[in-house]
Order: C-alpha cells, then structure tokens, then sequence
C-alpha cells in the first residue's frame, strides 16, 4: 500500500496531465459507438468552448498546486486534522479522506452553486451546454473552479490528510467527470445497479435536464450515498430529459466570450428571481 500511494504523491505532472487527455479522449470516442442521445452538431465545433475552459482549469489548477504544498507542509508540522486524532490502518484512513472529499469537495460545493444566488450565476456556465457529452466535464466558469478548488482545501485541512491520498483522489475524481459526463447508454440494468453506489452517465444527465426540479438532484461526482441520504436523487426514463437550462436557454453554448460573460449578463435571470 506504501509504495501505491508513493507513486501518486511522486507522479509527475505531465502524468497527470496525460490523465487528463487521456480518460476525456477516451469516453469522447467510446460515445461515439454507444451514444445515449443521437446529437445533430458537430462534435469538434462543440468541443472548442469546453475545452478552452479546461485550459484555464489546468492553469488554476498549477496555481493552487503551490498553495496545496503549503497546506500539506503546514499540516504536516502542525499535525492538524481528524486523521492525527485516531490510529487506523493506512486503507481505512485513504477510504475516510476519499469519502471527506467527495462530500466536501463535490457534493456540498455542488449544492452550495445551485443554492447560492451568486455561485449559482457561476455555475450556469456549465448548464448552458445543449449538447452534454464527455467535454461538458470540462465546462466550468473559472472562478466557479476557483471555489470548487477552495472547497477540496477545507477538505484537506479537516481531514489533515497526507497529499498522496489527495493526488489519489484528483486521479478518480477526473476519471468518474469524464464518465458521468459522456454521452454514453449503459445497459440500463447496470447503470441502475452501480448507482446504487456510484454515480453513473445515467444518474447525471438528470442534473443537466434543462428545468427544474431535476436540475437540483444528483449532485454527486463518485459516490451517490449523499444524493441518496440528502433526499436529492433522481432517476427516472432519460428520453424525459432536455439539455441546456432555460433561464440562459438564448445564449450561444459555443462561444467562449458568451460564457465568460453569462454571470455578469444581467439578461440571464437567477432561478431564484
């Protein structure tokens, strides 16, 4: 266990960026064989605006990469965090971190976007997509990522754990983003059986429907335990759904100056309004 976990927190970062590509190219071709919703666009054209986006989550990410090292040193000094208060197997202790940051850093910051009025204005960026497929994953209005980012540090300080279960996370957290994102039909049975414990393409793309009450369900990235105990999951028959979220249903989904501009476009109404 001792040298797996080495090898995350020694990855180096062209690795992990090669993660990255790697899993987004791989579910962006697997949809193409075994799609869900028949699209009528052009995929690259589509690709364009969300991958920019991803451009500028990479270049926060390198950001924050500094001020998580001064996390984990001052954590490791400090011996600060819930994990420093108890003796547990090294497994126990990486399955507590993971289901910490998953709720912290995924389920609760996702609540908060489609909760808060100012953070929900954010996050329409990435609801705007008429077209959900892989790349959607990617879509995200920086300074929505900012917080995103903001929210998995406070999960890092409770926990006080040690950076390689965190770089452990980051690898699977890509993983089920580009996967619950594609574009990509399941045999039913299976995808109504995982998500009685992970998150599944079926599960989120219920989340991306267009209206609410379904546009604030499923919040969750990895496991659906908090969708389930929270009262907010939903699974019903996917040809129900329709992309996109209509209080931005007339703004252009594939212009990347439109989408920069939407939490500041006073045309686009707050759901809340």
């Amino acid at each position: 266990m001792d040298q797996f976990l080495l090898f995350f927190e020694t990855m180096p970062t062209w690795m992990k960026a090669l993660w990255v590509f790697f899993t987004l190219a791989f579910f962006w071709v697997l949809e193409g064989y075994y799609s869900l919703v028949t699209f009528q666009y052009k995929k690259w054209q589509h690709a364009k605006v969300n991958l920019v986006l991803l451009l500028f989550v990479m270049i926060i990410n390198a950001v924050f990469g500094i001020a998580t090292v001064g996390v984990f040193n001052w954590l490791q000094v400090s011996k600060f965090g819930l994990l420093h208060l108890f003796e547990a197997p090294v497994w126990v202790e990486l399955l507590i971190a993971i289901i910490v940051l998953d709720f912290v850093a995924q389920y609760f910051v996702h609540f908060c976007l489609h909760k808060i009025p100012l953070m929900w204005r954010l996050h329409i960026v990435h609801h705007s997509d008429k077209h959900v497929d892989a790349t959607t994953g990617t879509r995200h209005h920086p300074i929505d990522f900012i917080i995103r980012e903001s929210f998995a540090l406070v999960a890092v300080m409770l926990t006080g754990m040690p950076i390689a279960f965190y770089f452990l996370y980051r690898i699977l957290s890509v993983a089920f983003t580009y996967f619950t994102h594609a574009n990509l039909a399941l045999p039913l049975w299976l995808d109504r059986g995982l998500s009685y414990i992970i998150v599944t393409p079926n599960m989120h793309k219920f989340h991306h429907h267009y209206q609410l009450p379904w546009t604030d369900s499923n919040y969750g990235n990895m496991l659906s335990i908090w969708d389930r105990l929270f009262g907010t999951f939903v699974y019903d028959d996917t040809s129900k759904i329709k992309y996109g979220v209509d209080i931005a249903d007339h703004t252009n989904d594939e212009s990347i100056g439109v989408q920069l501009g939407i939490p500041f476009n006073k045309n686009v109404r707050s759901k809340r309004q």
